[in-house]
């Protein structure tokens, strides 16, 4: 409906006859100024500030990740395939050379084995941080007090801690001390020959890194919805069962995500083998042979060949582990 109104010139007291206005009035309520015209302002949605604001938020981030990740990762790689020795300013080319050593020499290539014992110990610890993490998810007594003591070794240092069980595990230390007033005598030198030493180390990093894996673990049970729970129990159902149609379909992601951190972890320690044993009685680890190459022999390029090999298996693990055990949308409600 359109609307027309006229309106006749009106004498005022104090000046002269204005003239006449037209309104013009389009569909329901619609004005617009004298002569038709609508009133248009620059909107924000074709505003050129508006197309670059998110740049803008992100171009901190993205000069620190390109800088401090992708800058050194590619220069990692041209390093590889030198012969600098990290100090010399001659970078004469290799080839593959480097590459080929690492895959072919085994005392450089067996340092793999030494994290199988960390692999083995990253599945023991989140089996135990997953078994914690279902018990006091459940309203139990002292529940704050277990996960505080639980997730408190996780928050001191990595140094420190090696540097404790150093003196725990040395000869007549805290344990041989534990032990003779349990009654067992042992002369053991436990950071004496590879097996022992490897076993002691894997446990430190138990020890240290289930307060990480219980976090994540509890964080993903208790974003369950309660009603399943409670449903569960007016239907019966036990923990065991709770634990299994509830609790394992719901952190299956979570889960994956561990499973990934264990075996990238297991392949790159390096600070608890480092600080109590240096490397020494068969305890080397991947990172340690690759910083030994490169700031105690000067071998820069071998070194980063064997960094560019780990990151190469760690990419491939975690894709076969992707692939093999995707990420299925779980939907409990």
């Amino acid at each position: 409906m359109t609307e027309t109104t006229d309106t006749a010139p009106r004498a005022t007291p104090a000046g002269p006859q204005r003239p006449a206005r037209r309104v013009r009035r389009t569909g329901r309520g619609a004005k617009q100024h004298p002569g038709g015209r609508t009133p248009r302002g620059r909107s924000w949605r074709h505003s050129p500030l508006r197309r670059i604001t998110p740049w803008l938020f992100l171009a901190a981030p993205l000069t620190l990740l390109i800088t401090f990740t992708y800058v050194p990762v590619v220069s990692m790689v041209s390093y590889s395939f030198t012969d600098w020795d990290g100090v010399s300013p001659d970078r004469n080319p290799t080839g593959v050379d480097n590459y080929v050593q690492i895959l072919t020499r085994p005392e450089l290539f067996r340092v793999f084995f030494v994290s199988g014992y960390y692999l083995a110990a990253s599945i023991f610890q989140i089996a135990v941080a997953l078994y914690f993490a279902t018990v006091l998810s459940f309203n139990l007594r002292f529940r704050d007090f277990f996960k505080g003591i639980l997730f408190f070794p996780y928050l001191i240092n990595g140094v420190a801690i090696g540097f404790v069980f150093l003196y725990f595990f040395q000869d007549g230390g805290t344990l041989d001390s534990v032990l003779s007033w349990l009654g067992v005598r042992s002369d053991h030198a436990w950071l004496g020959d590879p097996t022992s030493a490897n076993v002691s180390l894997a446990g430190v990093s138990v020890w240290r890194f289930t307060g990480l894996n219980f976090v994540l673990f509890l964080g993903a049970i208790q974003s369950i919805p309660g009603e399943l729970h409670e449903a569960a129990e007016l239907d019966g159902a036990g923990k065991w069962q709770r634990f299994r149609h509830i609790i394992a379909p719901s952190i299956k992601p979570v889960l994956s995500l561990s499973v990934i951190l264990a075996i990238s972890g297991s392949l790159s320690v390096f600070e608890i083998p480092y600080i109590m044993t240096g490397g020494a009685t068969g305890t080397s680890t991947f990172v340690i042979q690759t910083v030994k190459l490169a700031f105690q022999f000067n071998k820069t390029g071998l070194a980063s060949a064997a960094a560019v090999v780990l990151l190469a298996i760690i990419l491939l693990v975690t894709w076969i582990q992707r692939r093999l055990v995707p990420d299925d949308k779980v939907d409990l409600v």
